[in-house]
């Protein structure tokens, strides 16, 4: 999926603000969460998410997805990271 596809299906899912996010090459972020949906489309280089326990790396073309309050840790690859975001309120129940 190339980005100006991504974008169309993140404003048809409700994803309203778009944002690019860029991380250097040694980021790393501990346990967080966030009060939003994202949605990401890697641009460039890497990023691994811990979730659960379990590790996933995400590069160029790549999809990663976060449901709100989802705990979480994240670092980027050795040559950073960059994608395009979507986030979206969360849903109430």
């Amino acid at each position: 999926m190339n980005t100006p596809e991504f974008e169309t299906s993140l404003t048809a899912d409700g994803f309203g603000k778009i944002t690019t996010v860029e991380r250097q090459a040694g980021y790393q972020l501990g346990e967080h969460a966030h009060p939003f949906d994202a949605r990401a489309l890697i641009t460039a280089g890497q990023i691994t998410l811990l979730v659960d326990g379990v590790s996933t790396t995400y590069g160029v073309g790549d999809i990663f997805r976060l449901a709100a309050g989802t705990p979480h840790h994240e670092s980027a690859g050795p040559q950073g990271v960059a994608y395009r975001v979507g986030r979206r309120a969360a849903s109430t129940p």
